[in-house]
């Protein structure tokens, strides 16, 4: 019964559907089909008695139950078919509104479906478009291996792999010198600028050892004593272009490691820059 009933568009149908059926009821009481006797030519009229009291052969003069009349036939057929008139548009209107309702929530499903394949349209598109760039650069870096003699065979099929990192591929950058000698650049040191406190020299500038596939500038901001020794190093400053963790920690720990003109009158703790450049093709 729970399934039979279980939405309001199945209650309201069988409410519908009892109401009908019940007027259908009353209208065949009252205006049934009526027993018309038969004629005498075809039949043979039998008196089964009708009341408790009789008198033999001798029939009342009235009939008990006079028989209804066209007229009262007809006023209970109107009677009905108002009533039915009556009730019609109530169940129609409640049939409709819940036909709006459905409806409605059909509308909203077919919204979110539309929504979710346009989303899996574009989330597609996306895929083909990475993958066909990753494609792209693929085929530079076969065409660039080619023309700095890379990786190649007789055929121009780049294969194999170059490298020390013991897994395939070619270990590089697009950007770096196609003719250095390792895989790594080394921090420039020295001059120019690098070495920045007042007017104390650097007395020792060791680099920084270059142990990542990074490049860029790495500012260092030091604080020297008197004796001219680096007693505190904070590297990514304001000016640097590459923040990366392995840069930082190889800059903080040569600018620990320089040395400095020792200068009795300077300040107890006084402030430089030391600036480190790490470049792939060095």
């Amino acid at each position: 019964m729970s399934n039979f009933l279980d939405t309001d568009y199945k209650r309201k149908s069988a409410a519908l559907t009892s109401l009908v059926m019940s007027l259908i009821v009353v209208a065949l009481f009252f205006i049934g089909l009526t027993y018309l006797d038969p004629p005498e030519e075809f039949g043979i009229a039998l008196n089964f008695g009708t009341s408790e009291v009789g008198q033999g052969d001798i029939q009342p003069t009235e009939a008990l139950r006079p028989a209804a009349s066209q007229e009262e036939v007809q006023e209970q057929q109107e009677a009905v078919k108002e009533q039915v008139t009556q009730a019609a548009p109530k169940i129609a209107e409640e049939v409709l509104t819940q036909d709006r309702e459905d409806a409605i929530v059909i509308k909203k499903q077919l919204e979110a479906k539309k929504i979710a394949d346009e989303v899996a349209r574009k989330e597609r598109i996306q895929r083909e478009a990475i993958a066909k760039q990753q494609a792209e650069e693929l085929e530079k870096r076969k065409k660039l291996d080619a023309l700095i003699g890379g990786v190649s065979n007789s055929s121009g099929t780049a294969t194999g792999g170059q490298g020390n990192d013991n897994t395939a591929g070619d270990k590089g950058k697009i950007t770096g010198d196609p003719n250095a000698s390792g895989y790594y650049g080394n921090g420039a040191g020295g001059g120019g600028g690098d070495y920045q406190l007042g007017n104390r020299k650097p007395i020792s500038r060791p680099k920084p050892d270059y142990i990542c596939d990074e490049e860029g500038l790495v500012v260092v901001s030091i604080e020297v004593n008197n004796s001219g020794k680096v007693i505190n190093a904070t590297p990514g400053v304001k000016g640097s272009t590459n923040t990366a963790a392995c840069l930082l920690s190889q800059a903080k720990e040569a600018a620990l490691k320089t040395t400095w003109q020792p200068d009795p009158n300077a300040p107890s703790k006084q402030i430089g820059v030391i600036k480190y450049r790490f470049s792939l093709s060095q």
